[in-house]
């Protein structure tokens, strides 16, 4: 199935499915079509889909990609930041240099996952613009 039907199917359905579009946006592809990036770059996201013609500049991701991620890596490094210093009271320079590090790692792999997964909850529920209109069938 091409690109261009498979973009016809899931826009011609009434309600957009909220985890598949999640999921694509998790992998930074269009929520629509799940084949054209969504990503220009790092965090900027497209005007619209290569693929699928999509229109993506409705998104309203502000802050949220930021907060969740600071919100994960801190639920997910303090306990075991607190673990490894009860347990094996390591050297304060080298815990701080492991975990600082860590954080940032997961940090920058985190933001641009969270960001393409909230574009895409924003069109799967037509928030911000996002299917307001109905694009014109192209002959």
């Amino acid at each position: 199935m091409t690109a261009a039907l498979l973009a016809a199917r899931v826009e011609s359905a009434d309600e957009r499915q909220v985890k598949p579009a999640l999921l694509r946006g998790w992998r930074r592809k269009c929520p629509n079509c799940g084949a054209g990036p969504m990503m220009r770059g790092y965090l900027q996201v497209r005007e619209s889909c290569p693929v699928c013609g999509e229109e993506l500049h409705h998104h309203r991701a502000d802050d949220g990609p930021a907060y969740l991620t600071i919100l994960i890596v801190g639920h997910l490094l303090a306990p075991i930041l607190l673990y490894s210093f009860v347990r094996w009271r390591p050297d304060p320079m080298i815990m701080a240099s492991v975990f600082s590090i860590g954080t940032v790692a997961l940090s920058l792999f985190l933001l641009p996952r969270l960001k393409g997964a909230l574009v895409a909850l924003q069109w799967a529920k037509r928030m911000h613009g996002f299917g307001a209109r109905q694009r014109e069938p192209q002959a």
